[in-house]
């Protein structure tokens, strides 16, 4: 694992509304971050998706599983826990990361099953989106 991956994935595990402002120093001013939710450019959207996620969700962990790469590209297969509405919410996950030259995240794309492990929690939707899920799937 590069050094700027370790780096980025210590920053991640423990992120906090109190570490946010250290933002700069792991990604680029103009970094592009994407996951089923958001698609934003720049280092104040990111922060502001982070400080939404902050305010939404309690008890926000990532603990990363896996990680490898080069200097270029990283990859993290981490599990996200946090309580939803009062909730246990725990999913896992993997991170693309495409890094600068200086080291710091350009581009960080999250990949997630939004469909089973957000929107089946919702009271009506998520019933029937289980329902069409159990239809679909080989038995």
């Amino acid at each position: 694992m590069t050094e700027a991956l370790e780096r980025y994935r210590r920053f991640l595990e423990t992120l906090t509304p109190d570490t946010l402002p250290d933002l700069p120093i792991h990604v680029t001013a103009d970094v592009r971050f994407k996951d089923p939710f958001n698609d934003v450019r720049g280092v104040d959207s990111l922060e502001r998706v982070f400080r939404h996620m902050f305010a939404n969700v309690g008890d926000v962990r990532f603990h990363v599983d896996k990680a490898g790469g080069d200097s270029e590209t990283g990859f993290l297969a981490w599990r996200f826990s946090g309580r939803l509405k009062g909730k246990p919410w725990t999913f896992e996950g993997t991170s693309v990361l495409h890094f600068a030259e200086d080291g710091r995240v350009a581009e960080h794309v999250d990949h997630w099953d939004a469909g089973r492990d957000f929107y089946e929690r919702l009271p009506v939707l998520g019933w029937l989106l289980s329902r069409i899920r159990g239809r679909v799937a080989i038995r």
